[in-house]
């Protein structure tokens, strides 16, 4: 139930290009309607590197209008992860810069080894973070200092971009490079026990009911819970509980 999604353009930093964007667009929609999918995590296949950002080499060759349409693209392409109906986790065992740190945002939890370094940079190219970072980073550690740290270019490591909340767990890095990818994992499989319905359904619940007021909220996770009564994995939850035994859910 555990997809691992990993980056590996290694000659590039792993930098999103027009091509590296359309890949990720074309996992990310097949796993929109694949049941047996429980938990994606991103990781990347290149030691030290998460993702650099957009592919600054590939843009300068690019017309002003093909700019443009790229940024859509991968603006939609994020959003898109953001979307899934299951739980996503980043794995960040290097640099995330730019494009690399929005793509992270983009996912439910974040995981990076102390060494990691992160930052949204584009001011320092006298543009902005285009694909969701000025308004992902603000609802993840508070408008100020998301202000603070767009406005600077500032690059975290690890341990501040724990003590600020952008990320959910700090590692130390291991010989193989991969500490944050193994934490991940880890918190994988935590998630793969409960019922998946009911995990869906409370990601759906959560996100829609952070861009609302409180009563709005309520009536979101009141309309979410309802659709956890009809179905097979409540029943064998509630069964499992009675006869002390681990649940067997199937995701119906």
């Amino acid at each position: 139930g555990i997809v691992v999604l990993g980056l590996n353009r290694s000659h590039a930093k792993n930098a999103l290009s027009k091509n590296l964007v359309k890949m990720i667009s074309k996992a990310v929609d097949a796993l929109k309607s694949d049941k047996k999918v429980r938990t994606v995590i991103f990781r990347s296949e290149v030691p030290g590197i998460f993702c650099a950002g957009a592919d600054l080499k590939e843009r300068a060759k690019m017309h002003s209008s093909e700019v443009s349409s790229f940024v859509s693209r991968a603006r939609a392409t994020i959003n898109e992860l953001a979307n899934l109906p299951v739980p996503t986790i980043a794995a960040i065992d290097g640099t995330a810069l730019g494009g690399g740190l929005e793509l992270a945002l983009a996912c439910d939890i974040r995981v990076a080894a102390s060494s990691a370094k992160m930052g949204l940079v584009e001011t320092k190219l006298a543009i902005i973070p285009g694909a969701g970072g000025t308004q992902r980073l603000p609802r993840t550690i508070g408008v100020s200092l998301a202000k603070e740290l767009i406005f600077s270019a500032r690059i975290v490591d690890g341990e501040e971009a724990k003590s600020i909340g952008l990320i959910s767990h700090v590692v130390e890095q291991n010989e193989a490079g991969d500490a944050a990818y193994r934490r991940a994992l880890a918190l994988a499989k935590e998630f793969l026990p409960q019922g998946p319905v009911a995990m869906r359904v409370a990601k759906l619940a959560i996100n829609q009911g952070m861009e609302v007021d409180l009563v709005t909220g309520l009536a979101i996770e009141e309309a979410c819970y309802a659709q956890t009564i009809p179905t097979k994995d409540r029943i064998e939850g509630l069964l499992a509980f009675k006869e002390k035994r681990p649940p067997r859910y199937k995701g119906e």
